[in-house]
C-alpha cells in the first residue's frame, strides 16, 4: 500500500517522494490518519477501505471550493487515489496549535467574510456529499425553508426511520420545519457544513478549516453548529458580529439548525441521541 501511495504522491508533486518516516496521528473516528515524510516534505494521509473513495473525493472537492475564496486557510489537497484495497486522501501537513483570544476574533471575521463573498443564487451544491459518513443530498432549490426541511431534516428523519428509530410522522415534521422557517430567505453562502472544534485549528496563528461538509445555505447553520457541542470562545462570535451581524430571529432558528446535527449523530452513533432528538422535535415543531 505505502509504495503505491508514495508513487502516486510523486506523480502529483512532479518529483520523487520516497517515504522515510511514517507515524500514526489523530484523524477522527472514521479514517486512519498518518503523517508521512520524505526528508523534505511532510504530508497528512487519510486511509480507509476502497469503497470509501467517494468520501475522500467529496472532501477534496469541498476543500478546493473553500480555498478559492482565500478568506480562511484550508489544507492544500495533494492527491486522492486508491491502491490495492484502500482509498486515500493526501493533504498538506499543518502542525496545529492553541489560539489566543485575538486569533479567535480574527477567525470569526474571516468566517463572516467567507460567508459574504462566496455565494450562489440557490441553495445546494454541485454534487451530493457527506457529513461524517452520512450521505448529504444537495439538490439545488430556491426556497430555503423547503431545502432545509426536505434535504436536511426530512432526509435525516428518513434515515433514522430506516434504522428503526421511532420519531413520529416524518411528513408532519418536515411540513412543520418548513413552516417554522417560512419567510426566511437568507443569502446562499458557502458553508463549512460541520463546524465544530474538531474540524478546525490554528497554524502559526492563522485559523485553518478541515473536514468540511460544504454546501450553499444559511450562514447561521455554521454558527448554530459551533454552539452545539462545545461552544467556541466568545471572541469568535464578537469577531463574526463585527464583520457581518446575524439576522433577527437567529436564536429561534438555531435549535432547528442544530437538530440536523443531532439527527445525524443519531444515525451515526445510535440510540443515545434518540431522546434528545425526540425532545427537540416536540419543542420546535409541536406548536406549528
Amino acid at each position: 500500500m505505502w509504495n503505491g501511495i508514495s508513487q502516486q504522491v510523486s506523480d502529483a508533486l512532479g518529483r520523487d517522494f520516497k517515504i522515510v518516516e511514517k507515524r500514526r496521528v489523530s484523524g477522527g473516528d472514521i479514517h486512519q490518519a498518518f503523517a508521512i515524510d520524505d526528508g523534505h516534505t511532510r504530508l497528512f494521509v487519510k486511509i480507509n477501505d476502497k469503497h470509501q473513495l467517494p468520501l475522500f473525493e467529496q472532501e477534496a472537492l469541498a476543500l478546493n471550493r473553500l480555498a478559492q475564496g482565500k478568506e480562511i486557510r484550508v489544507p492544500e489537497v495533494v492527491h486522492v487515489g486508491t491502491t490495492g484495497e484502500h482509498a486515500f486522501l493526501v493533504l498538506e501537513y499543518l502542525e496545529l496549535e492553541s489560539a489566543t483570544a485575538s486569533q479567535w476574533f480574527v477567525f470569526g471575521q474571516q468566517l463572516a467574510r467567507m460567508h459574504r463573498s462566496q455565494t450562489q443564487a440557490e441553495y445546494g451544491f454541485d454534487e451530493d456529499n457527506f457529513i461524517g459518513t452520512t450521505e448529504q443530498p444537495n439538490r439545488w432549490q430556491r426556497n430555503w425553508a423547503r431545502f432545509f426541511a426536505e434535504q436536511r431534516i426530512g432526509w435525516q428523519l428518513k434515515l433514522a426511520e430506516e434504522k428503526g428509530f421511532q420519531l413520529g410522522d416524518l411528513n408532519r415534521w418536515v411540513d412543520a420545519c418548513a413552516t417554522a422557517l417560512q419567510g426566511h430567505q437568507p443569502t446562499a453562502s458557502l458553508l463549512h457544513g460541520d463546524l465544530w472544534r474538531g474540524n478546525l485549528g490554528f497554524y502559526e496563528g492563522e485559523p485553518v478549516l478541515f473536514d468540511p461538509a460544504s454546501y450553499y445555505g444559511d450562514r447561521e447553520t455554521d454558527l448554530a453548529m459551533s454552539e452545539l457541542f462545545s461552544r467556541f470562545p466568545g471572541d469568535f462570535y464578537k469577531g463574526y458580529d463585527a464583520e457581518w451581524p446575524l439576522d433577527p430571529g437567529y436564536n429561534q432558528r438555531r435549535p432547528i439548525y442544530q437538530l440536523y446535527h443531532l439527527l445525524n449523530h443519531l444515525n451515526l452513533f445510535g440510540g443515545s441521541y434518540l431522546q434528545q432528538c425526540q425532545q427537540q422535535l416536540r419543542e420546535q415543531f409541536c406548536d406549528n
